[in-house]
């Protein structure tokens, strides 16, 4: 039901750091009526035009703190909240084309309730910003 809600349209850019593009980021939000501790969040995946990215290359940010998808593992004191809109960011040495991109992405999350862990995927273009 929030799979539609995942992707922002709006945020989805090239990283530049001191005049050299390192990446691209998009905005996200997380795909389950509540908010989840970050340790929750099992695994976050990027395909852009068709293309799995590493996750060594993800990075995720909310409320002005990042972290890898490793450290996201041991964070019991900070949360993706319900609505959030949280900065997924891929390392790529010179990001993307201006333009539309197919960008996939899923999210497996933990939850204790659950007997299972879903994983909650959507895909659709969005236009990189000039």
């Amino acid at each position: 039901m929030f799979d539609k809600m995942m992707l922002c349209d709006e945020g989805f850019e090239n990283v530049v750091e001191n005049g050299e593009t390192t990446g691209f980021s998009l905005l996200a939000r997380l795909p389950y009526y509540r908010g989840l501790g970050l340790s929750m969040i099992e695994d976050i995946t990027i395909a852009i035009d068709g293309e799995q990215v590493k996750r060594e290359d993800v990075r995720f940010s909310v409320r002005g703190r990042s972290w890898t998808l490793d450290e996201m593992e041991t964070v019991y004191d900070d949360r993706w909240n319900f609505g959030e809109k949280a900065k997924v960011t891929v390392l790529r040495a010179g990001g993307l084309a201006q333009g539309g991109h197919e960008v996939e992405i899923a999210v497996r999350m933990r939850v204790s309730y659950l007997p299972f862990v879903p994983t909650t995927k959507t895909r659709r273009e969005l236009q990189l910003a000039a």
